[in-house]
C-alpha cells in the first residue's frame, strides 16, 4: 500500500510518499510561497536524489498538481502512475471535541471539520484546502483527518477544564485540547522501545520543541496533561508566542497600547516568545550564537525558555506520580545540546541525571544521553508523517 500524505499550511504543503510494506519512504519535501511570486519545490527521493524548481503556484491545488507531477516525474519521481497512490493522509490541527481519533473523510466529516474552524482559524482552513484538493485531484482515493489534538483526548476532566464557570465550556466548548498529538504519540512509543519496557507501564514526559513547543505528561501510553491549550499559545515559550500569560496582562495591554483584537492576537501569536524578549531572532541556533557573544536579552530569553520547560517536567513528574523517561524532540529538542543540559541541570533529585558527553556527542538517530540512572534521557527524532500513515492504513484496513 502508497500512501500520500499532506501537511497544507497558509503557504505551503509538505508531503512525504509511504511505501507501507517496510513503512519506507519514497520520497518527501515541500512547496513553499504559494500564492506568491518565486514559488519553490524542494523534493527529495529515497536514493539521495534531491531537486529544487522555482515556478507559479497560485493555490493549494495547483501546489498538490506539482507535487504528483515531481512523483510521477520519470527523472524524480518515484511512481509511475497517480493509481499507484492507495490513499492520502492529512494533517489537520484541530479536531475539537468531535473526533477523538482519526477518520475516513466523508460529507459529515468535512462538515464537522468546517464546524471546527472557529477552534484553529489559522490552521484548520488551509487544512482544509489540502483535502479539498485532493478530492478534485485523486477523487477515488480514500482520504483520512489525522488531528493534532486526539492523542490528548483521554485528559480526565480536571486536566483539561479551566476555572471559568462551567456554563461557558458547555457554550463553546472552552477547555484546553493540546497540540502535536502525533509527535507526542509517535515519540513515547519509540522511548518504551528503546526503554525495552511496556508502554502501558512507564511514566513519560514527551518535549516537543520546535518554533512551537509543548510537554506532554503520558502516563501509560495516555496523554493526561499537555502544556498547549484552547489555543497553541499556551505553555512553553515559542519562537514567536508568548507560552503561559496572565490573561488580564494581555487586557491591560490592549487598554494601554489601545490595540483591538486583531492586534492582540498577532502580539501573542506572532511578535513574542523567543524574538520579543531577545529582540534578535525566533531560531534557537542564532539566540544561543548572541549568547555567546554576550548578549543579555538573548542569554535572557534562553534562560525563560528552559526555565519553563524545566517546570513542566516537574509537575509532570508530581501529576504521574513518577518519571521513567523524559523525551526530547522536533527541532531544537533534537540538536541543542545546550538547551538539554539548562533543562535537566540541577534535576538530579528527581533521577534525572545527564551524560554531558553522549549530549553533545549523540548519534544522529534515536539514542540516550542520561548516565543509566533512575529516569532515562531520550533524543528521539520525531516522525509526525509516518503516524499520520499509519492512521490512514488502519483506518482502510478496517
Amino acid at each position: 500500500m502508497i500512501i500520500l500524505v499532506l501537511n497544507s499550511g497558509s503557504s505551503s504543503v509538505k508531503y512525504r510518499l509511504y511505501e507501507m510494506e517496510g513503512e519506507k519512504c519514497l520520497a518527501w519535501g515541500i512547496v513553499e510561497r504559494i500564492g506568491s511570486r518565486g514559488a519553490l519545490l524542494n523534493h527529495e527521493r529515497y536514493d539521495g536524489h534531491k531537486i529544487k524548481l522555482a515556478g507559479e503556484v497560485v493555490d493549494h491545488t495547483s501546489a498538490i498538481e506539482y507535487i504528483l507531477a515531481i512523483l510521477l516525474s520519470p527523472n524524480h519521481g518515484v511512481i509511475k502512475d497517480r493509481s499507484a497512490i492507495d490513499a492520502v493522509g492529512h494533517r489537520v490541527v484541530h479536531g475539537g471535541e468531535k473526533f477523538i481519533g482519526s477518520a475516513l473523510i466523508n460529507k459529515q466529516v468535512m462538515d464537522q471539520l468546517h464546524d471546527c474552524i472557529e477552534l484553529a482559524p489559522l490552521h484548520n482552513p488551509h487544512n482544509i484546502k489540502g483535502i479539498t484538493a485532493c478530492q478534485s485531484l485523486l477523487p477515488d482515493k480514500p482520504q483520512s483527518a489525522v488531528f493534532d489534538t486526539a492523542f490528548h483526548h483521554k485528559m480526565p476532566d480536571y486536566s483539561y477544564l479551566y476555572g471559568l464557570p462551567y456554563s461557558l465550556y458547555k457554550k463553546y466548548s472552552v477547555r484546553r485540547y493540546g497540540f502535536h498529538g502525533t509527535s507526542h504519540r509517535y515519540v513515547s512509543g519509540r522511548a518504551a522501545v528503546m526503554m525495552n519496557r511496556p508502554l502501558d507501564q512507564i511514566n513519560l514526559v514527551t518535549c516537543h520543541l520546535g518554533n512551537g513547543c509543548s510537554a506532554a505528561a503520558v502516563k501509560g501510553g495516555i496523554s493526561i496533561d499537555t502544556s498547549m491549550g484552547f489555543t497553541p499559545v499556551e505553555g512553553l515559550l515559542m519562537g514567536t508566542r508568548t507560552g503561559d500569560l496572565d490573561p488580564a496582562a494581555l487586557l491591560y495591554l490592549m487598554s494601554r497600547e489601545d490595540i483591538g483584537m486583531s492586534e492582540a492576537n498577532s502580539l501573542i501569536n506572532k511578535h513574542s516568545g523567543l524574538l520579543g524578549v531577545s529582540g534578535v531572532s525566533n531560531d534557537m541556533r542564532e539566540i544561543e550564537t548572541e549568547t555567546k557573544k554576550g548578549n543579555t536579552r538573548a542569554e535572557l530569553a534562553l534562560n525563560i525558555f528552559c526555565y519553563r520547560i524545566k517546570k513542566y517536567i516537574g509537575a509532570y513528574a508530581a501529576a504521574m506520580g513518577g518519571l521513567d523517561g523524559v523525551v526530547f524532540t522536533g527541532g531544537i529538542g533534537e540538536n541543542s545540546s545546550e538547551v538539554r543540559r539548562r533543562i535537566v541541570d540541577g534535576m538530579q533529585f528527581l533521577g534525572i541525571i545527564l551524560d554531558t558527553e553522549a549530549n553533545i556527542f549523540k548519534s544522529a538517530e534515536e539514542s540516550f544521553i542520561d548516565q543509566g540512572g533512575m529516569v532515562r534521557i531520550m533524543v528521539i527524532p520525531t516522525n509526525e508523517e509516518l503516524v499520520i500513515a499509519r492512521d490512514t492504513r488502519d483506518l482502510i484496513n478496517k
